[in-house]
């Protein structure tokens, strides 16, 4: 059996989404994607970025809600990638490594941008639909 076949497999066997985590738990998240959002913000005014840059860019990650055109689990994994700190923890890596102000601003921009999507409670997407994020269920559509 292979990988593939086997994560096949579990999701097709899986439980139906039954919500993200709640209460306490739920709201620290949230008000860590907001600290982020500040840091990120202040952090890019500290470093002298450009604030119309600021504003065409924070909305960019949001593009990948377009891999959703491929299916729900392309579109969850194009979602996910554009919306972890792991990104532009690299790209800001990079951005202090080569000494490249531009990077190190466009990572923070998608700090914020991250930052503000939790605060609001838009959680990592699971394939099982748009709405199944790791903070809960979003958006009024019930799924039978």
């Amino acid at each position: 059996m292979t990988t593939q076949t086997y994560m096949h497999d579990i999701e097709e066997t899986a439980a139906p989404f039954t919500g993200g985590v709640r209460g306490t738990p739920k709201a620290l998240l949230r008000l860590e994607g907001l600290a982020a959002m500040a840091l990120a913000a202040l952090a890019f005014a500290r470093v002298g970025g450009s604030w119309p840059m600021f504003a065409v860019l924070f909305l960019a990650p949001d593009l990948s809600t377009l891999g959703y055109l491929a299916g729900r689990r392309f579109g969850a994994a194009a979602y996910n990638a554009a919306h972890s700190y792991l990104g532009p923890a690299v790209v800001g890596a990079f951005g202090v490594a080569l000494s490249s102000p531009i990077a190190v601003q466009v990572a923070l921009i998608w700090v914020a941008h991250v930052g503000f999507d939790r605060a609001l409670g838009y959680g990592l997407k699971y394939p099982t639909a748009f709405g199944d994020t790791h903070l809960g269920r979003i958006g009024k559509a019930k799924r039978s």
